[in-house]
């Protein structure tokens, strides 16, 4: 009777380990990454308030997604351009045609072009001009890793810092025009 109930046992602890074996290999990878995020501008000859909290959307914007592989060669190159209210949503499938792997952690976003003349200088706040690299998602489900970033900025031409850097010398400190 002991044996018995010690085979039942036994038993139901490899039927408990044969189903979470089965179970845990229908579990799939996600397979799409998704970015999204807003295009504004920012107008930098208002007053601060509306500095801060008058940017509007650009809309038409161009921004894009470049991904590396471990050699640094790219990989994956898409773009989207942004809608009426400056959202943009890029859609990453996340294998290449050749069946690789695209590593989330080598792909990084940008601020490509804006279609506003008055509003069309890039600038680096929240990354937009110098690219923004996918680290954390907002959000993981089923086949679907999703990033959420920026908002990423433009100013207008009057805002643009210009640049203070003396060219007309190099690292010697005589002049370059020889």
């Amino acid at each position: 009777m002991a044996i018995m109930k010690y085979a039942v046992v036994v038993f139901m602890t490899v039927l408990v380990c044969i189903h979470n074996t089965v179970e845990a290999s229908f579990i799939e990878e996600p397979k799409v990454i998704r970015v999204d995020g807003k295009v504004l501008c920012q107008d930098c000859t208002e007053g601060w308030n509306e500095w801060v909290h008058g940017a509007r959307p650009i809309i038409g914007g161009k921004v894009s997604v470049t991904c590396l592989d471990e050699r640094k060669r790219v990989v994956y190159y898409g773009s989207d351009l942004t809608d009426e209210t400056g959202q943009f949503e890029l859609t990453i499938n996340k294998y290449t045609i050749h069946g690789k792997e695209l590593q989330a952690k080598r792909c990084s976003v940008r601020l490509v072009s804006s279609p506003d003349a008055t509003c069309n200088v890039l600038t680096d706040f929240a990354g937009g001009r110098s690219g923004v690299k996918l680290q954390r998602p907002s959000s993981v489900y089923r086949d679907l890793v999703k990033y959420t970033l920026g908002p990423f900025y433009y100013t207008t031409p009057m805002c643009e810092e210009p640049d203070t850097h003396d060219k007309s010398t190099d690292d010697d400190g005589k002049g370059g025009n020889y």
